[in-house]
Parts: C-alpha cells; structure tokens; sequence
C-alpha cells in the first residue's frame, strides 16, 4: 500500500523519545511505499488541526542530534479524544493520503491508537496504525519494560545517591532526607532507587512503593532502626504510595487535580510523611522533589534505553510495510544469563488503558525495599554501572590533651 506516513508523541516526554521518532523516520525513508513522512506537532490535536511538518526535509544532522536530546520534539499533549473527533480524525488522514499513523506514548496513546483503527475500518479507510511504546513509569502491559524507563531509572538512582551522600555529610544538622518519586499506581521507577546501592550504609535506606502499604507505625519503626545503625536514614517514596489500609499518603482532598484522561494528579506524599516523621521523631527530616527531571535529564540517559528506543520505531514502520496493523511493538527479554532483548507484536487492545505493577516477588517482605529479583531485572536497562563513590577510612589522631570548656 503506497501513501503517506505520520508519526507523534504523547504524554509524558522521556530522555530517549526523540529515538524512537528518528528510528521511524530512518525506517520509512528505506521504503519506496512511503511517500511523505509527517510530523504531527502536539500529538494526536496537530491531527485534529492539520498541523503537521515535513519530516523529509530534516537534516541527518538534526537526525542524528536529536538522538541525545531529550523531551517531544514534535510537542506532545495530554488529550482525551472523543467520540465526535474520530470522524474528524479520519477525515483530515484521508485528505492527506495518509495510510500509515504511529504513535509515540503509554497506556492512553495506546488506546487512542487502537480507536483510530476502530475508526478507519468504520469508513471503511485503508490505514496502518501501530503503537510505539514509551514511559518512565514502566507500566505498559505485553512487554519485558517500556523505551524511556532505563535512562529515568538511571537518573533516579544517581540524584538519590547524590542527595543521600550530600545527607550522611550533613550528620545530626539533617540526617533524614526523603526523596518523592514519580509513579501513580506503580513503584517501578521508585524502586530503581535501589540501583544506586554499593554497600549497606549506603543511600538510599527505605524503598515505599504503591504496591505495598505501610502503616505510619511501621514507617516511624524502619527510620529508628536505620537511623540508629547508620546515623543516617535515606527513602525513596512513590508519589503514590499509601498506608497498610489503601489510603494515600500524598492525596490532597477530593478537589485534586486530574488530567485530560481523569488521572487524579498525585502530590503531596513527601511533605506529608516529612511532617508526620517529624512528630513522632526529635529530628526535621528534609526532601527532594525532583519532579519532570526524572524524565528530562538527556545526560544521564541510559545508552541501552537509547537504542532501544530508537529499535522500536525502526521495528514499527517494519511492521506496519508488512502489513501488520492494530498492535504496539513490545520488548522481549532473551533468556540466560547476558542481556539480550528482542523484539515482538502485541495487539493494541491488549495492551491499551491496562497497567502493569511491580509484582510481589520484586518486594521485600517487609514492603520497604526491593528483591534481587527486581535488582537482576533492572539494572541491565540503565546502561553502565554508576561510577563508584568512596568513604575516608577516618582513622583518628590520638588524644594528645584534654580541653576543658568552662
């Protein structure tokens, strides 16, 4: 089938993204079916209002930097579609002889892929369309992990290794810090934390995921006891972490906000365990809230996520010039003992608005750390280990007087 190709990105940007955008442009351009290569600007809105870009006139130099830069470079949006803009949808696609349509995005892309499917079989619209898989919060169905989880991990375990050694040095001035970590109802990304951990001593000390909750008594409990052996007490929370009896930590009131798809934005968790810690404990604990960094930082991304990333939309636009349509690229982890990923179809309606958690055999028992299950799962996704930090030894100078202060 010979026409037309458009390809956007949705929801949240990651530090690879742009990879998969090229991966789909370098594969088109081999293909002599496919005409013109188009970019919607904003997602699936640069559809509904005809702005699309020429993605045949980039340069491979832009190409090719755009490899090591981080964020949507076509812009994305957090729109819910309705039923009324399908017919639309379908309408400008045709206009625009546009056959084959990639979408860059999550669990919410990976529905609106699907629909717009629905919708051209409906009109009866010869169409192409594949879902390209991409969040840092790891949580899409039908795949080993998601293009954009490895480089935010790796960012996550890096700033929580930072700030806790920044921590241990402050001493009794500040000795608990807590970090809030992005996630909605899966710890994937806050459980990478753990990834930054050498020895014991080392940030960060608590893990508190979504999947597993955690009464207040119990939190107050695991600070004493790493605060007491080490001096220093370093966690790593979810934003959407709760108690032992399903209630959110960080939930501010029913008037919260929710986004375009009625995700309740989630918030608060850090600040709200930071005050409760310090009721019950005679010390002020500190926190970071590195928010959009987690996911924007292009220098700390993994190189394994960048090729991936960039694997999956060469292996889209495969898909779509063999005829394959109404599915999402996944991942497919080989098995022994080295790294090895492979790639495979899923159908969309397998895949979309279904969400994937942490399962029980990467938890602790006790909810407050990760397995080494999930450790062995994870750390191949970040790339190369982080750069070893080390401690003085600290041996003392004898006493030679003693000071008596008055």
């Amino acid at each position: 089938m010979k026409g037309n190709l458009v390809v956007g990105q949705s929801g949240g940007p990651t530090a690879v993204i742009n990879n998969s955008l090229v991966g789909v442009i370098h594969e088109a351009m081999q293909h002599k079916d496919v005409d013109g290569i188009y970019g919607m600007l904003h997602g699936i809105v640069g559809v509904l209002e005809e702005n699309f870009v020429d993605l045949r006139q980039e340069s491979e130099e832009t190409l090719q930097g755009l490899r090591h830069t981080p964020a949507s470079a076509l812009g994305t949006v957090r729109y819910k579609v309705t039923d009324e803009d399908y017919d639309r949808l379908i309408e400008v696609l045709q206009a625009y002889d546009i056959r084959y349509f990639f979408y860059i995005g999550g669990n919410d892309s990976m529905d609106t892929t699907h629909k717009i499917h629905l919708a051209a079989q409906k009109k009866g619209y010869e169409l192409v369309a594949i879902g390209v898989p991409k969040t840092i919060d790891n949580d899409l169905v039908k795949t080993d992990h998601c293009p954009g989880y490895g480089s935010a991990a790796r960012f996550v375990a890096s700033a929580i290794r930072n700030s806790g050694w920044d921590t241990e040095a402050m001493g009794d001035s500040g000795p608990l810090k807590l970090m809030e970590i992005m996630g909605r109802n899966a710890g994937w990304l806050t459980a990478s934390a753990a990834l930054a951990k050498q020895q014991p001593k080392d940030p960060p000390h608590l893990i508190y995921l979504p999947e597993r909750g955690r009464s207040l008594e119990q939190i107050v409990e695991d600070v004493e006891e790493t605060y007491e052996k080490y001096g220093t007490c370093v966690i790593a929370v979810s934003e959407g972490f709760r108690d032992d009896e399903g209630r959110e930590f960080g939930t501010l009131g029913d008037s919260f906000e929710t986004d375009a798809f009625g995700h309740k934005r989630k918030g608060g968790v850090a600040s709200t365990l930071t005050s409760a810690l310090q009721q019950h404990l005679d010390m002020l604990p500190r926190f970071d809230k590195p928010g959009y960094l987690q996911r924007s930082f292009g220098e700390l991304a993994s190189p394994v996520d960048r090729e991936e990333a960039y694997n999956v939309g060469r292996t889209a636009v495969r898909a779509a010039l063999e005829g394959k349509m109404d599915q999402m690229v996944a991942l497919v982890r080989q098995p022994g003992s080295e790294y090895e990923i492979d790639t495979a179809l899923v159908d969309l309606d397998e895949v979309a608005n279904k969400e994937r958690l942490m399962p029980d055999e990467f938890i602790n028992e006790e909810g407050n750390w990760v397995t080494q299950a999930f450790l062995d799962y994870a750390r191949p996704l970040i790339g190369p280990p982080l750069p070893p930090y080390t401690r003085l030894e600290k041996h003392p100078v004898p006493e030679r007087a003693k000071v008596k202060s008055s």
